[in-house]
């Protein structure tokens, strides 16, 4: 049996995602190939290969897979697909948007978001917000699979001596354009990869407060920022800060919460966080419920008490 991870980067970088996609591999398989498809991407090429447990990474290099668009990645994946029994991706906005094209033309069943490895045919993946867990089985021929990043610890980067094989780009329909890509340019931590993240939701009140008193502190404690679906939505942070079930999943050694009320769907996105921490005024809030630290206090005064003790 083997194994092929659709590596996630920028044409220059690799991205932690793909570590984690590799791990879950390395559960199905002992044999793990990595694709990278891209522009000018030897760069990534080399870091796959120094991945530890890899056998092969196979580069694709084109200036048609420069933005990693959904078809022309499906086709370069279709196009050696049949040479393995899982295809995987991490369970990000691009792994969401390719495997379900791939698996739709393979005609198999996609397994989505899992957590777990139990068996070469068996898996499990959270469902209702990660109240519940379901262990699925698959009879597929080849599974196709994408990864919940925060489920498996990271493979190790370093160590490995994969071989580096081109090949020829497979050319796709043509039916998808690059238009254009607006990007928050920051210096803070990626939001997915962060060690800390300070989050601030509707109790804040407004845009204002959370500059005022989220990135104050999260600028103290070297965090990246996030934000509820409900200060989103409030147009209090662009939405690319949002965590939850149908924003970012995270899972860093820290997450503090301030002025969030605990929602399911926010739960689903942080709950595996190593130590969290709640600032809500509301005793009741059911951030508290899961919670390692709660503080029952107004965030205007607590908060800046808070910066302060960390100057």
């Amino acid at each position: 049996m083997t194994a092929l991870v659709i590596a996630e980067h920028d044409n220059s970088s690799l991205k932690v995602a793909t570590l984690h996609a590799v791990a879950a591999a390395l559960q199905c398989s002992p044999q793990v190939d990595i694709l990278v498809s891209g522009n000018g991407a030897t760069a990534v090429a080399q870091a796959a290969s120094q991945i530890l447990g890899v056998r092969k990474v196979i580069q694709v290099d084109d200036v048609r897979l420069a933005d990693q668009l959904a078809e022309p990645l499906a086709a370069q994946i279709l196009a050696i697909a049949h040479q393995y029994e899982y295809i995987l991706a991490p369970a990000t906005a691009n792994g969401k948007n390719v495997l379900p094209r791939v698996a739709a033309k393979l005609d198999v069943a996609q397994l989505s978001d899992i957590t777990k490895v139990v068996a070469s045919d068996t898996f499990e993946r959270p469902i209702y917000a990660g109240n519940a867990i379901a262990t699925v089985q698959s009879s597929d021929p080849i599974k196709v699979i994408t990864v919940r990043t925060t489920g498996f610890d990271p493979a190790v980067a370093s160590g490995g001596s994969a071989l580096i094989e081109s090949q020829v780009v497979t050319a796709d329909a043509g039916r998808s354009s690059f238009v254009g890509r607006e990007l928050t340019k920051s210096d803070r931590p990626e939001l997915t990869a962060a060690k800390i993240i300070v989050s601030g939701g509707r109790g804040l009140g407004s845009g204002d407060k959370y500059q005022e008193l989220i990135a104050p502190l999260a600028d103290k404690l070297g965090a990246a920022l996030g934000a509820s679906r409900a200060a989103v939505d409030a147009g209090y942070v662009p939405n690319n800060y949002q965590v939850g079930q149908t924003g970012k999943i995270v899972a860093p050694q820290l997450y503090i919460a301030v002025g969030i009320s605990g929602a399911i769907q926010h739960l689903a996105g942080m709950k595996d966080s190593k130590v969290i921490v709640a600032i809500n005024k509301d005793p009741e809030a059911p951030i508290f419920s899961v919670a390692d630290y709660g503080l029952v206090a107004d965030l205007n005064v607590a908060v800046p008490e808070l910066i302060a003790t960390l100057t």
